[in-house]
Formats: C-alpha cells, structure tokens, sequence
C-alpha cells in the first residue's frame, strides 16, 4: 500500500477517535470488473466503511475530473474484511471514469451516509430489487446471514443478464431470480406464494426493496394487499448526499423529505403507498 493512502487511513483513524465522520478522502482500488455489459464491481479498502455501513447505505465516490463536482452516491453491495464493493451502471462521463479505474489507483470517498433498512426483527426477509437496486440488497443479505434467527429470499428481476446471483447466493436462504422476457418480479412473487416459498422457515415475511420506482411501487401494493410490512431504498438523483442540496426530495405522509438524510430507506406507509 502506498504513503498516501497509509497517511488517508491516519485522518479516518484520528476522526473517528475524535468521535466525528471522517471527511472525504482518498482510498486505495483494489479490483474493477465488469459484471454485464455497462454494469461494474468496484472494490476499494476503507475500514471505517467497512465496519460502519448499513444495508442500503451509500457511500459517495468522487471523479478526478474537476468540472465535474457532485460525487455519485452509490449502495454497498458487499463488505469483505477492510475492503468495501460498489455495483453501477456505467451511464455517463462521471460513471465511465470511474469504471476506467484500476486497483492501485486513488479514489475520493465519503460515507457511508443515509439510512438504511431495520433488520431487528427475527424474519424471513424478502429481498426485491430490480436492475441496479439489488446491490444494495446483496449486502442485506450478507448482514441477515450472520443472524441464525432472520432468513433472506432473494427475489431479483433483471433486463436481460442475471449479472448480481453469484454474490447473492453467497448469503441468501433463498435466491430466485427472472428478466423481462420471463416476467416482472410481481410475476415471481405471486409464483412464490403459489408454492408457499414465502412462508418459509417460519418467520414471517417482511419485504425490503430497491429498484426503478415504477417497481416499487408495484411491490409495496401486492405487500399491502397481503398485510406484509415493507421497507423500500429510493432511487434519487442527489447532489451533497447529507442533506445541504435538498435535491434529492420525496413526498412523503409527513410532506417533502430528503432521500439522502431521512432515507433512502422508508416504509410504504410513510411514502403513502398501497394504503
């Protein structure tokens, strides 16, 4: 490991002794790989990130470029020792920059930032994400695995390539997976239920969800007809991520609320959804 990333983890060290968050800073990339076409893993080693985030967290990663200022918010997908795994869809200049990175290089962090999903309750967890909202869900389910009283049913849907089921299945109980030329994941959850798969290991059900928001929405409706709670990760476009910008703003019950601060994480009842 280079000086400057052995002098980085100093400044981390020295604020979280102080008792605040650590500012941004630079971290060391140690693996990019292409999953699907324009979509990529990105690993970096950041300890505090490591041992701090939350399922449907985020953390901001930052370009070198200079003319382009906002970070990319991005849900950690995977938490392995000190190193820290991101999943995005290269979709602009800021994503392409990124996915050129390799591991050695330096990259800007902060985070992990937002709310994250509850995961107190002893239940078998339905986990639903849609394209690029599963990442988040891979690493709900990595932390369910490390309870004996709580399970995790993956239940994903995709365009086309099922780009994220080798790292699920690494933590999953369950792990059921469909694209669009099959279906949608309301489709897979009513075959589901048909076959009793919900109600497993007798836990009761509680869906978490993240995805395109036409989706979710779809999904808190078929949890509400059926009574099961459900929490869901907002997708949003954001600027700071900590709640300054007020870009990144919802409606909610309560009225207009930042995805960043007071989420991304929400129940259906807050967003008003399938009430």
């Amino acid at each position: 490991m280079t000086s400057s990333f052995t002098s980085t983890y100093d400044v981390v060290a020295e604020a979280q002794a102080a008792g605040y968050f650590p500012p941004r800073h630079t971290v060391e990339v140690t693996d990019v790989r292409e999953l699907a076409d324009h979509v990529v893993r990105l690993t970096f080693r950041d300890p505090f990130i490591a041992s701090h985030a939350k399922p449907a967290q985020f953390v901001n990663l930052f370009t070198h470029d200079d003319f382009m200022l906002m970070p990319r918010p991005f849900g950690v997908s995977e938490v392995e020792d000190d190193e820290v795994s991101v999943i995005f869809a290269v979709i602009g200049h800021g994503t392409e920059q990124l996915a050129e990175l390799e591991a050695g290089d330096g990259v800007d962090v902060l985070g992990p930032l937002g709310r994250g999903f509850d995961l107190k309750q002893d239940a078998n967890y339905i986990l639903v994400g849609g394209g690029l909202g599963v990442p988040p869900l891979i690493y709900a389910a990595q932390k369910l695995a490390e309870n004996d009283a709580s399970f995790a049913t993956a239940v994903f849907g995709y365009r086309d390539e099922h780009f994220a089921e080798e790292y699920v299945s690494r933590y999953a109980d369950w792990s059921w997976s469909i694209d669009n030329a099959e279906g949608n994941v309301v489709d897979l959850l009513n075959r589901l239920e048909q076959g009793d798969a919900l109600k497993a290991f007798d836990r009761k059900p509680i869906i978490l969800s993240c995805g395109p928001l036409p989706m979710m929405k779809a999904v808190a409706e078929w949890a509400a007809e059926r009574d099961i709670p459900a929490q869901l990760s907002m997708e949003q476009r954001m600027g700071c991520g900590y709640g300054t910008c007020v870009l990144c703003t919802v409606d909610t019950v309560d009225g207009r609320l930042k995805v960043c601060s007071d989420g991304p994480v929400f129940t259906r009842e807050q967003l008003g959804w399938g009430e």
